[in-house]
């Protein structure tokens, strides 16, 4: 191709091209104690695991570390976990309670943690928090959309294991 014909060819494709998307990143976690799983449910009424979305400052920090940030905001800095690794990803739509009411869609890293020692403190973001049998809670009944999907996944893997 010449170089005339490869610009034209290049701004057909760029013309052409699917509109990108626009995802949040987040950390969420699977903790779990004595087999049960811990969920929680938000201060807009929806159920929830621990984690949330990685801050524009957090760019550079270690994934860990924004998981130990956002375990200390919402569970308290009493208890202890030991992080395994990352066992699925969830993508999630919401829509936010802010003015305007958008939508938002959310790229989750799903963590697989183990409750070693302490007591969960609920932040004020969270109104309730219930330990479920990992294999047998029937996660349609708390949860929607991208979580529910990622949950259903998390008790296909414990079922494997």
């Amino acid at each position: 191709m010449k170089i005339a014909e490869t610009a034209i060819f290049c701004y057909s494709v760029f013309m052409h091209a699917q509109p990108k998307d626009t995802y949040f990143v987040a950390v969420k976690v699977f903790l779990e104690k004595d087999g049960k799983l811990l969920i929680l449910k938000d201060s807009f009424g929806d159920w929830d695991l621990p984690g949330g979305r990685i801050k524009q400052d957090e760019f550079d920090v270690a994934l860990p570390q924004i998981v130990a940030r956002k375990m200390s905001e919402e569970l308290g800095n009493q208890i202890k976990y030991q992080i395994g690794k990352v066992l699925l990803f969830m993508r999630h739509e919401r829509t936010e309670s802010i003015p305007g009411n958008p939508t938002v869609r959310i790229f989750a890293l799903g963590y697989e943690e183990i409750l070693q020692s302490g007591e969960v403190i609920l932040s004020k973001r969270h109104t309730e928090m219930l330990w479920v049998d990992s294999k047998t809670f029937n996660p349609e009944e708390y949860f929607k959309g991208g979580w529910l999907k990622g949950v259903r996944e998390y008790q296909q893997l414990k079922q494997t294991k």
